[in-house]
């Protein structure tokens, strides 16, 4: 690395930290977490949560006194780094332990990791999803026809494993641990839960691992003292046990202005409100869904886009390219333009902009003067404005009926979860005689509730 390339990385690292919370993309966004020798090790917070075992994959004896509840994701390197881990946990605590799996795959960064998910469950419906997860560790190839391979060595009826992948049964199974994670604060895999607690550092060595489960095996040993039978000791724990970790949802009045980039219908019984920067890389990574959205939503889903790049130390052509959006949308491309700003983040200063326009179809002239054009600048400075008075310092930042997720979703599903719950949500008002017209504001007034829990 050159000198010079050095100091402006030292530099802008430093503006980085001085910038801080308010130029930085959410840390809730979904990521793999990095194992190896952390900072002083975190104690684990003495929380409990609650995390019902179900019908969920367990290993190890059913009165073991240790629950070892994991998120994991099959694509995840760390997940899989850390399987080594957890064997060794096993073999440790012997009797002591069981280990309890639960499904997270972060899609929008791996793009395997569904259908291995999909695949393992399918295989625990004939006995034998621990063959698999083991498989799936033991293996980085995790495309069709490895996974068909890892099915026929485990002796499955491969044709139904095949069915059984597309069971609606599987896909609950999946939404339902997805969910859990999101109410327990999981955004990054691999995560661990001992007796509900949580492992500070996910892929933690196994000198972490143990001393938080001899502080709770101890803990559980004394419940067998007084009397709680070693088989109820986990249901013992759960009764106190909290059900959520998440803040109560900053929920929002947002405006849709007329001359937004939207799709949807007007009086749409969800509203999805995006600020977002062409030349963030986390945008990009949720720009699929927005085509997602369209695709499966297409009479109950208004989405309108509003621009908010960040600043010039961070993203130098951020402020170009949202001004390359609304000369896009004067003539009616705006899409197009979005989608491929969001594919080519390392073309967008004007020569590579103006290129994209013609390939596009847009009148190159036209679009050249309207890059250059100060209502174009004060469009964009509107979006910034109107952002920053509901509260956006990050990027991406969406609000669905008002409510704020910074950074997006793990995966499509978890969006797709949402948007179902906001749909059944607004049914409910509609049947109860809510006019079309009032039930964005509607909808909004009772999430904002005091305690901002849906109604």
């Amino acid at each position: 690395m050159k000198v010079s390339a050095f100091l402006t990385l030292v530099a802008g690292l430093v503006l980085g930290f001085f910038i801080g919370r308010a130029w930085t993309p959410s840390t809730a966004t979904p990521t793999a977490q990095r194992p190896g020798t952390p900072p002083p090790r975190q104690k684990a917070d003495a929380t409990v949560f609650r995390l019902p075992v179900d019908d969920s994959p367990a290993r190890g004896a059913p009165d073991a006194l240790v629950t070892l509840v994991e998120f994991s994701d099959y694509q995840c390197p760390y997940c899989r780094q850390a399987s080594s881990t957890v064997a060794q946990v096993e073999k440790k605590y012997a009797g002591k332990i069981r280990l309890v799996m639960k499904q997270y795959p972060l899609t929008q960064i791996h793009p395997m990791a569904m259908g291995a998910a999909r695949a393992a469950v399918a295989a625990g419906m004939q006995g034998r999803y621990w063959e698999m997860h083991d498989r799936l560790f033991g293996s980085a190839q995790l495309d069709p026809d490895s996974l068909e391979r890892h099915a026929r060595e485990i002796g499955l009826d491969v044709e139904r494993w095949k069915r059984d992948q597309n069971d609606p049964k599987v896909k609950a199974v999946i939404d339902r641990d997805m969910e859990l994670a999101s109410n327990v604060n999981v955004s990054g895999t691999p995560a661990f839960f001992v007796n509900g607690r949580r492992l500070p550092g996910g892929a933690a060595p196994l000198d972490a691992f143990s001393s938080l489960i001899d502080e709770e095996l101890a803990k559980a040993e004394g419940l067998v003292r007084q009397g709680v039978p070693a088989s109820q000791v986990y249901a013992k724990i759960q009764e106190k046990a909290v059900t959520s970790a998440a803040p109560p949802p900053v929920v929002k009045k947002v405006d849709v202005p007329a001359d937004a980039p939207s799709f949807g219908p007007a009086m749409a019984k969800v509203t999805i409100v995006q600020w977002s920067d062409f030349q963030c890389p986390y945008c990009s990574r949720a720009a699929p869904m927005v085509a997602q959205i369209r695709e499966t939503y297409p009479k109950d889903v208004r989405f309108a886009f509003r621009h908010f790049p960040l600043p010039p130390t961070m993203h130098p052509d951020a402020a170009l390219a949202a001004r390359a959006g609304v000369a896009a949308q004067a003539q009616g491309k705006f899409w197009q333009m979005h989608d491929w700003m969001y594919a080519h983040q390392r073309e967008l200063d004007q020569a590579s902009l103006e290129k994209a326009a013609g390939s596009l179809g847009l009148d190159v002239a036209r679009f050249r003067a309207a890059l250059a054009n100060a209502a174009t600048e004060a469009r964009v400075k509107a979006d910034i404005d109107a952002g920053s008075a509901v509260g956006v310092s990050a990027t991406p930042t969406f609000f669905v009926n008002g409510r704020e997720h910074v950074g997006g979703w793990a995966s499509f599903e978890s969006l797709k979860s949402e948007i179902d719950k906001e749909i059944a949500r607004a049914d409910k008002l509609l049947s109860s005689g809510v006019k079309p017209a009032d039930l964005y504001g509607r909808l909004i007034a009772d999430s904002a509730g005091p305690s901002g829990a849906r109604n």
